[in-house]
């Protein structure tokens, strides 16, 4: 599926989680058998071409999209957690949503440093989870280079954000306003 047929699957509902914000849907993608497979094969395409030991997806959308890529290209998933979520002793990164706070906890075990790390979410907006999850993944020794998104909202800080970290953001498609 092209970028526009994929974009045409995600629903747009306005004043959700609070107003003034117009959130992105991927729900109607992901029930869509080709939508899901054509939105894993174009993060694929963004991959191609990328030095990487390994996919970081960051809960909970960024799992899906994370291990199908990971799948896809062979390599292994580092799953970035909620708080409270893992049985073993993490590292944590605190961080600022565009709506909110929140946390991102990881297993530092899972990465062997110096190790090229891919990381992956549904959605880039203000950059503050994707920046987080890359700070937890360098804490833990991962060299973090590039980040894929299925969705970029460019009107927002995020792509900024992370290229102020030394981080090259990949989108599928993109949608205007917030």
């Amino acid at each position: 599926m092209t970028p526009e047929e994929l974009k045409a699957l995600v629903r747009t509902v306005p004043g959700f989680p609070q107003p003034g914000i117009q959130f992105r849907d991927i729900t109607p993608l992901l029930a869509h058998a080709k939508g899901l497979a054509g939105s894993i094969t174009a993060l694929a395409d963004l991959a191609r071409g990328v030095e990487a030991q390994a996919v970081a997806g960051i809960e909970a959308r960024g799992f899906i999209f994370g291990t199908a890529l990971a799948l896809e290209l062979g390599l292994g998933f580092v799953p970035l957690r909620k708080p409270g979520k893992l049985p073993v002793a993490t590292i944590s990164e605190d961080y600022a949503l565009e709506y909110g706070t929140a946390r991102l906890e990881l297993d530092p075990t899972l990465i062997e440093r110096g190790e090229r790390v891919l990381l992956v979410d549904d959605l880039l907006a203000t950059g503050g989870t994707a920046t987080a999850g890359m700070r937890l993944l360098r804490r833990a020794g991962a060299i973090v280079e590039h980040a894929l998104f299925l969705i970029d909202l460019p009107d927002l800080p995020g792509r900024a954000a992370l290229a102020d970290e030394g981080v090259a953001a990949h989108a599928v498609m993109a949608f205007g306003g917030h």
